[in-house]
């Protein structure tokens, strides 16, 4: 295996001279042997089959770009990424957020793992160009508060997001309706806030689980709002029906004055008068 490093950010990049494919080492399954079979040569296969045998410790990505950025002091997605890199782990890092695109000229990605960051906000379209072939998306252990719907509701990666700050609320619940949870660590996701002062610090899925709503909250406080706005428009048009009932009373006694004080009209000279 030939090993090569980043000149900008130190990190490893571990590839193979052939053609590079994305297998366990140790699987079985009828369908990674085809891709097998179809990627390599009987010498390719004969020299990853020995190199299996040697302990065999069934790295998830042997024979494609795995790049290696763990623990390096990034503060920001490097540049440099093979775009033909398969896994990238850039995990226990200072990541403090994920721009747009940073990631869309690597659509053989299969595994990405941004744990260990201090993540807290992610681009809308962060993870452009991933959505296809992405299987699997670790940000765990992170600073995330509330899930960028945007940003994860179109892949269908497994995806973990254990032990984050999460405010748990109606929008995290809808957003968790749209996202692949890794079913191996959807249990550590907790809310480290609510809506609901009961559930701090349980884990999330428990409290879903329970038939517990944060979207009811959301709703009765909506549900209140509507209430008091419309209340206040109706106060304001009765109140302004009140206002000109009376006004045109006052009108109508004014003018009712007025035609009491003119004077008496003089009786008329061609009035009859008595008879001869």
């Amino acid at each position: 295996m030939k090993r090569d490093v980043f000149p900008a950010t130190g990190c490893r990049k571990l590839f193979e001279r052939k053609p590079r494919i994305t297998i366990d080492c140790c699987s079985t399954r009828s369908a990674e042997r085809n891709e097998l079979d179809s990627a390599y040569t009987s010498s390719s296969k004969r020299e990853l089959t020995d190199w299996a045998q040697q302990g065999c410790q069934c790295p998830d990505h042997a024979g494609a770009v795995a790049v290696h950025c763990s623990a390096r002091g990034l503060q920001e997605i490097p540049k440099d990424i093979p775009a033909d890199a398969v896994l990238l782990k850039l995990d226990a890092n200072k990541i403090a957020h994920i721009p747009n695109g940073a990631f869309q000229h690597l659509n053989q990605l299969r595994e990405l793992d941004l744990s260990q960051n201090t993540i807290e906000t992610i681009g809308p379209t962060a993870f452009s160009g991933l959505a296809g072939g992405l299987r699997l998306l670790d940000l765990s252990h992170n600073r995330i508060r509330r899930i960028p719907k945007d940003a994860l509701g179109k892949l269908s990666a497994k995806i973990r997001l254990s032990h984050n700050p999460l405010h748990c609320e109606c929008a995290l619940q809808e957003a968790l309706w749209e996202l692949k949870l890794d079913p191996e660590s959807v249990d550590e996701i907790a809310c480290h806030t609510a809506v609901r002062d009961e559930y701090v610090g349980k884990p999330l899925i428990q409290a879903l689980d329970s038939g517990v709503s944060f979207c009811s909250t959301h709703h009765k406080t909506t549900d209140v709002a509507m209430l008091v706005t419309m209340f206040g428009w109706f106060a304001m048009v009765i109140t302004y029906v009140v206002y000109y009932v009376r006004q045109n009373q006052e009108d109508a006694r004014k003018h009712l004055e007025y035609l009491k004080s003119l004077p008496s009209a003089p009786a008329s000279k061609d009035a009859v008068g008595p008879a001869p």
